[in-house]
C-alpha cells in the first residue's frame, strides 16, 4: 500500500498533521530576521503573509490583540518571571527616590515643575507598563509614555539616575514590539532626550553617551527577541518532527496490515477455498456409492461438517481481512459482517464441537450477559477456541466445561478438562503449531487482561479474565 510518506521532507507528509505553519516557510538570516521586523506566531492576515511574509508592520502592530504578542513567548511565566519583576520594581523605586534628589529637583519653577511633571507622568506609565500583562496595546502606550516623558526628565536632570528610564523604555521596546515599532519609541526617546539636554545645556559627552545606551539597549532588546523566535522555532520544528514520526509510524502500520492482509486473502482464503471445493467433490461422489453402509453414511457426516468447519473458516478469514483492510474496523464491510452476540458464539462453537461426538461439550453462563468490546469479545472467543482445540488434540473423548462468568467490571471464560490417562491414544497430539496458548496470552496481555493455563489437580484449565 502506498502511504504517500516518505522521509527527507515534508512535501509528502499529510498536511493536517506534518505541515509547519506557513509563517515559518522561510526564514531569513539571523542580521535580516533582527532588522527586517522578526515574526510573530499568529495567523496570517492575507495571503501575501500566508505565503511567507515574514515581517509585520507598524499598521498590523496596531491591530494586534490579546495574542498579538503573547505567542511570542511561552506563557505567562516567562513573560514576566518574579525576579525580573522583582528587579523592575527595585529601579523604579530607586528613580522614585534619587531623581527628586538630584539639581534641578522638584519645584517650583518652570523646570523644577517639568521635572515634577515628568517624574510623575513617567512613574505612572511604569505602572502601567507593568501591569500590563498580555494587553500588547497597553504594554505599547505605556512605552510611548515612558520613552517620551522620560527622555525629557533625563534631558532635565542628566546627572541623575533619570536615564534608567530611558534603557528600559529601548530594552524593553526592543525585546518585545516590531523592530519598525521599536525603532520609532527608541528614536522618540533619543530625541526628547537631545533637545532637551541642548536647551538645558548638558554636556556634549553626556549627550552622546546617553543616546549611545539607549541604542545599544535597543539593539539588545532585539537580540533577546531573536534568541526567543529561534527557541521557538525550535519548538515548532521539534513538534513538525513528531507529527511527521507519528505519521510515518500509522502509515507504516497501514502498510503491514494490508500486507497481512492480502497474505491472508493469497494463502488461507485461497486454501480453505480449495479445500471447500473438493470437500463439495467428494460428498457428490460419495453420495453416488450404494447407500446402507454405516461407513459411508459417517463418511457423509464428516465431509458435511469439515465443509461447515471450512465455510466458517472462509467466513473468519473475509472478516480479518476486512478488518485490516478498515483500519479501525469501522468500514463498510466491518458493518455488514458483525458479529452475533459473545454468549451466542460461543455456544455456537460450543455446538460445533459438540457435534463431533468424541468431545462433550458442557456450556455455562452465570451472571448477567451483556454486549462486550468487539477486542475483549474476539479474545474472549479465540481462548474458548484455543482450548476446545487442545482439549480435542491432547485429551480426545474427555467431557470439557466452558464457562462464562459476567461481573460489573470484567468477564471471565474458564475452560476444564480432565487431563488423559497415561498412555491414552492421542492421534491430533502433534497437529499445530504450538504457539496457540502464547497467541491468546498475547491477546489478553493486548486487551488488558490476563490469561492461566496449566493443570490444576486432575484437571488442565484455561482461565481468562479480561476487563469488559
Amino acid at each position: 500500500m502506498r502511504s504517500g510518506l516518505r522521509r527527507g521532507g515534508d512535501a509528502d507528509v499529510h498536511l493536517a498533521s506534518t505541515r509547519p505553519p506557513a509563517r515559518a516557510a522561510r526564514l531569513a538570516g539571523y542580521v535580516g530576521g533582527v532588522f527586517s521586523s522578526l515574526p510573530v506566531r499568529r495567523p496570517p492576515s492575507s495571503p501575501e503573509q500566508a505565503a511567507g511574509d515574514l515581517a509585520p508592520s507598524c499598521e498590523d502592530t496596531a491591530h494586534w490583540g490579546p495574542r498579538g504578542w503573547r505567542d511570542l513567548l511561552p506563557g505567562d511565566p516567562s513573560v514576566f518571571p518574579p525576579v525580573l519583576e522583582a528587579v523592575r520594581v527595585l529601579i523604579l523605586v530607586m528613580v522614585l527616590a534619587t531623581v527628586p534628589l538630584a539639581n534641578p529637583h522638584p519645584g517650583p519653577g518652570p523646570r523644577g515643575i517639568t521635572v515634577a511633571v515628568t517624574l510623575g507622568v513617567s512613574i505612572i506609565a511604569w505602572i502601567c507598563w507593568m501591569r500590563s500583562g498580555m494587553h500588547y496595546r497597553v504594554m505599547a502606550w505605556s512605552l510611548i509614555v515612558m520613552g517620551l516623558a522620560g527622555g525629557i526628565l533625563a534631558g532635565l536632570s542628566w546627572n541623575s539616575p533619570a536615564i534608567a528610564i530611558g534603557c528600559v523604555v529601548t530594552s524593553a521596546a526592543g525585546a518585545r514590539m516590531s523592530s519598525r515599532a521599536s525603532l520609532a519609541i527608541t528614536a522618540m526617546t533619543v530625541a526628547a532626550f537631545v533637545i532637551t539636554g541642548v536647551i538645558t545645556g548638558a554636556p556634549a559627552g553626556t549627550l552622546a553617551g546617553y543616546s549611545g545606551a539607549f541604542i545599544g539597549l535597543w539593539a539588545f532588546g532585539l537580540t533577546r527577541r531573536a534568541y526567543i523566535l529561534r527557541a521557538q522555532q525550535a519548538e515548532h520544528a521539534l513538534e513538525q518532527a513528531r507529527r511527521a514520526h507519528v505519521a510515518e509510524t500509522q502509515a507504516a502500520a497501514l502498510a503491514e496490515r494490508a500486507r497481512i492482509a492480502r497474505e491472508i486473502h493469497d494463502v488461507l482464503a485461497h486454501s480453505l477455498g480449495a479445500v471447500s471445493v473438493n470437500l463439495q467433490a467428494a460428498e457428490g461422489l460419495l453420495g453416488e456409492l450404494p447407500a446402507g453402509r454405516p461407513e459411508l453414511a459417517k463418511a457423509i457426516e464428516c465431509v458435511e461438517r469439515a465443509g461447515a468447519f471450512t465455510r466458517e473458516g472462509l467466513a473468519e478469514a473475509r472478516r480479518a481481512i476486512l478488518a485490516l483492510r478498515d483500519g479501525d474496523g469501522d468500514g463498510d464491510g466491518a458493518a455488514s459482517a458483525a458479529p452475533r452476540p459473545l454468549t451466542e458464539h460461543v455456544r455456537a462453537l460450543a455446538e460445533e464441537f459438540r457435534a463431533d461426538g468424541d468431545t462433550p461439550v458442557e456450556l455455562t453462563v452465570t451472571g448477567e450477559p451483556r454486549p462486550v468490546g468487539a477486542e475483549a469479545g474476539l479474545t474472549i472467543y479465540r481462548t474458548v477456541q484455543e482450548a476446545l482445540t487442545n482439549a480435542r488434540k491432547h485429551a480426545p473423548g474427555q467431557p470439557v466445561t466452558v464457562t462464562l462468568e459476567f461481573t460489573p467490571s470484567q468477564v471471565t471464560a474458564n475452560i476444564v478438562n480432565p487431563l488423559p490417562p497415561a498412555g491414552a491414544p492421542r492421534p491430533l497430539a502433534g497437529a499445530g503449531s504450538g504457539y496457540g496458548l502464547v497467541g491468546v496470552r498475547e491477546r489478553a496481555a493486548l486487551s488488558g487482561g490476563s490469561l492461566i493455563a496449566g493443570p490444576a489437580g486432575e484437571d488442565w484449565q484455561v482461565s481468562l479474565t479480561i476487563p469488559a
